[in-house]
């Protein structure tokens, strides 16, 4: 369906038009005219689906025709997320959308000067996207109050809880005026959730896009069995083919479970004359924006990441995904992978999976309801393996450290046996403070 046929702006529709967006998604068409109408949501939608602007279209219209300024050290609309990456992401869309509105827009969170804060907060502002943390530094320091909030926005509610700012969206519902509009996004709805929604929101009415378990379509999906000690050398074999002029890997998002698992995969790489960066909690802010910079700009084609970067990331082009380590959430699977095929484009998702994390597979599959197809090891894995230890310069270890010091050659996995396409000719298969500082405070 068309933007025109939603009831937005002109000034809206032109700032979608310079962006070239036509057409609407799924979640836009069901929630735009609800909340023009002022009504309180309950979105179920993975990153990916065009909920940023299935909310901020409406909002940004609302404000406007208000007509109201912000008062000092205020803010008229609300949007709380769960990291840097994604707030950062979310308010860089509200200035596209809000081009011909003339809208005040800040972004406050952790790693950034708490003084400019203060000076971007204290004529007001139309729209404030914020993670809980830093907003709740200003609260107490009396920089912001929220006494004057029309819309409040809660993004991906389900990692927030999962970081441990369930206390804090408490807190910050309790200072927020009786009337306003709500809109609550979570791409899983478990009872903690829904009871939190309950705090949050009036007689909303409920929109669903995409079940929450599901995996995007133009995904093809593999697994290859392999020792925790052999992923080194896998990776390494798998990015140079991958590279290669024969090879189709444009863009590469790396996943381990822990951010000295990442760190590690980057000296290996390196080590092994293979450019990469990483990306996690323990990042300052300046390192994670360049990093993740160079990702989009081309500049450095291989990002590795840890679970913070699963719905924080929007970049368009990444051809594959990695997954160094299975996550022990199968949820966080299939917000992983949703990093490739994105904007109609299709995407390759490849999972490394040693003896003891069987499990871990046997759980995502059961979520996603699907078989993982099976990619054996190259044929010449190893040798080229033996070279690649001989020669490295770093080894990773993350959540395979254990394994490497305790001699896994005793439990060592069996090959499976497959006329399917390996990865050895051309990379990939071919085929059609604590807690608040780790979330991005």
């Amino acid at each position: 369906m068309s933007f025109e046929n939603l009831g937005l702006s002109q000034p809206v529709l032109q700032a979608l038009a310079l962006k070239e967006y036509t057409k609407s998604t799924p979640i836009q068409e069901q929630a735009i005219p609800l909340l023009l109408q002022g009504r309180d949501l309950l979105g179920i939608a993975q990153t990916g689906t065009g909920k940023t602007a299935a909310f901020m279209l409406p909002s940004i219209d609302r404000l406007t025709a208000s007509d109201k300024r912000p008062q000092p050290r205020t803010c008229r609309m609300l949007v709380l997320a769960p990291t840097r990456e994604l707030a950062s992401q979310i308010a860089e869309s509200a200035r596209g959308y809000a081009r011909f509105s003339h809208m005040n827009i800040a972004t406050v969170f952790g790693g950034t000067s708490i003084n400019k804060n203060r000076q971007e907060l204290s004529r007001g502002v139309d729209i404030l996207v914020a993670t809980p943390g830093r907003l709740m530094d200003l609260i107490e320091q009396r920089i912001l109050s929220l006494n004057a909030v029309e819309i409040l926005v809660l993004d991906e509610a389900d990692q927030m809880l999962d970081l441990g700012f369930i206390h804090a969206l408490k807190a910050i519902v309790k200072m927020l005026p009786a009337k306003r509009q709500s809109l609550f996004f979570s791409a899983t709805m478990p009872k903690a959730i829904r009871e939190l929604a309950d705090k949050f929101l009036t007689d909303p009415v409920q929109v669903a896009v995409t079940p929450a378990a599901t995996t995007v379509e133009r995904i093809d999906q593999f697994v290859t069995f392999v020792q925790q000690t052999e992923k080194q050398a896998l990776l390494t074999m798998m990015l140079r083919a991958g590279f290669s002029e024969k090879g189709n890997m444009d863009r590469v998002l790396i996943f381990t479970r822990t951010k000295h698992g990442a760190d590690r995969v980057v000296k290996l790489l390196t080590g092994n004359g293979i450019a990469s960066n990483a990306i996690h909690g323990n990042k300052s802010q300046p390192q994670r924006e360049r990093a993740l910079g160079e990702f989009k700009s081309g500049k450095v084609k291989i990002l590795v990441a840890t679970d913070i970067a699963a719905r924080g990331i929007d970049v368009s082009g990444v051809s594959h995904v990695i997954n160094f380590e299975l996550p022990n959430v199968s949820e966080q699977y299939v917000h992983r992978i949703g990093r490739t095929a994105r904007a109609g484009a299709a995407g390759i998702a490849i999972a490394y999976c040693a003896e003891d994390e069987r499990a871990y597979l046997k759980g995502i599959e059961k979520l996603t309801k699907q078989r993982i197809e099976v990619v054996p090891l190259p044929e010449n894995f190893v040798n080229e393996a033996n070279k690649i230890k001989a020669s490295r310069v770093a080894v990773p270890g993350g959540a395979g450290d254990r394994q490497e010091r305790g001699g896994e050659d005793r439990n060592r996995v069996r090959r499976p046996k497959s006329r399917r396409p390996n990865f050895g000719a051309a990379g990939a298969p071919k085929t059609n403070r604590s807690r608040r500082r780790a979330s991005g405070r």
